[in-house]
């Protein structure tokens, strides 16, 4: 159902619809014309709304999106807004939200599909989803059968597919270009040029990657399924000395290899470490989506981008990063794996990147103490001072 007072952006939007989906039904509702929708609507018999913003001179958007999140049972809802009312519509978390002004074609079918499947609904009248549950995991990447979705961000969806060609469990991360956030084209293509280095790797510790794709306005990647969880769970469960000392070798030797390609990884932190069942680590999470945050690490408005409780001092402050970055976050992890706690904590994200920069290394516990010296060498706050490359971690232990 599609719900605004404009004719013309009603038009566009089943115009978008119909172009993917040709047996869609559509019901097309103008608030001013036909008078505005019964508080005791409940949204039956739609799989999803699609809400504008425009609902006459008596009425706003935003109070409309109020109304229908606020209902049991009601379906999806995905707002389409203006930069007046993005914040307040925000606040209000529809299931997805799109400035009217800026809609492509690939985005909007996406952002629809998503949606669907979260919310785990097929449409029963027509072959809305369809067609796409059986072809592929997503209406933009064929090839893959879709079992669930692990996660999303504003900029990607991950999920857990079936390669139909072998049957092979895969992680498939769908990245989405938008232009507010990226760089354009160059910036999907430099994102693959590392994954292709990384694809080209054999190594037990670092993520085995199967394909790669790119478009106009999004970038995919399949890659191995870790069906063992991720290291922030295996910390906060309690760990053995001995299984840090042997994860960190892992990490240490993966990101040796990772290193001698000229890659960094950026964003090492225990949610970016899986696990096998055979209890060995693989790193993750390579690539863009931290090349571009980074490079612009503090906004004007004090805030940061980024994981800052494993940010070297020189990446939280916005400075040219190396290698030594990574091994300082690194030191971060073993500790945290050694200790349960992290070495630094504070109210803000500003306040922790201060402590990284100026605060003293923290010590470890007592019976810990013949990992003091690394520890101090890892997250010493210049990186002449650090360990230098991550196969000195491994000399060292």
């Amino acid at each position: 159902m599609i719900i605004d007072e404009q004719a013309e952006f009603r038009s566009l939007l089943m115009h978008h619809v119909t172009t993917h989906w040709p047996d869609a039904i559509i019901a097309a509702y103008d608030p001013t014309a036909a008078g505005h929708l019964p508080d005791e609507f409940g949204g039956a018999g739609n799989d999803v709304i699609l809400l504008g913003s425009m609902h006459g001179d008596d009425r706003d958007g935003v109070d409309v999106l109020a109304r229908f999140v606020q209902r049991k049972n009601f379906p999806p809802v995905i707002y389409f807004g203006t930069a007046d009312d993005e914040k307040a519509a925000a606040d209000l978390h529809p299931d997805a939200h799109f400035m009217r002004e800026h809609l492509s074609h690939d985005s909007l079918i996406v952002g629809i599909s998503d949606v669907l499947l979260s919310n785990q609904r097929i449409a029963s009248t027509s072959s809305l989803f369809v067609g796409d549950m059986r072809t592929g995991i997503h209406p933009l990447i064929k090839g893959y059968r879709f079992m669930r979705r692990l996660g999303s961000t504003e900029h990607s969806g991950v999920y857990l597919a079936e390669r139909e060609s072998t049957h092979l469990k895969v992680v498939l991360k769908v990245l989405r270009q938008t232009p507010e956030h990226g760089e354009g084209v160059g910036a999907f293509d430099r994102f693959l040029q590392e994954y292709e280095t990384i694809a080209d790797m054999d190594h037990p510790n670092i993520v085995r990657i199967y394909d790669l794709g790119v478009s106009d306005t999004h970038a995919h990647i399949a890659m191995e399924y870790l069906d063992g969880g991720d290291l922030r769970l295996k910390i906060e469960n309690g760990m053995r000395e001995r299984d840090a000392v042997r994860f960190l070798r892992q990490i240490a030797s993966a990101l040796s290899a990772v290193h001698q390609k000229h890659v960094l990884h950026r964003d090492l932190k225990p949610g970016n470490i899986m696990l096998r069942k055979d209890g060995s680590v693989a790193l993750i999470d390579f690539g863009l989506a931290k090349r571009v945050r980074l490079e612009v690490a503090i906004t004007d408005k004090g805030e940061i981008f980024g994981t800052p409780y494993y940010m070297s001092p020189e990446q939280g402050h916005g400075g040219d990063v190396d290698e030594r970055s990574d091994i300082y976050s690194l030191g971060v992890i073993f500790f945290e794996m050694l200790t349960g706690d992290k070495p630094y904590k504070g109210g803000t994200a500003m306040g922790i990147i201060y402590k990284h920069a100026r605060a003293p290394v923290p010590l470890l516990p007592p019976r810990l103490s013949r990992f003091q010296s690394l520890i101090n060498m890892m997250l010493a706050k210049k990186p002449e001072d650090r360990v230098q490359t991550a196969a000195e971690i491994e000399e060292w232990l």
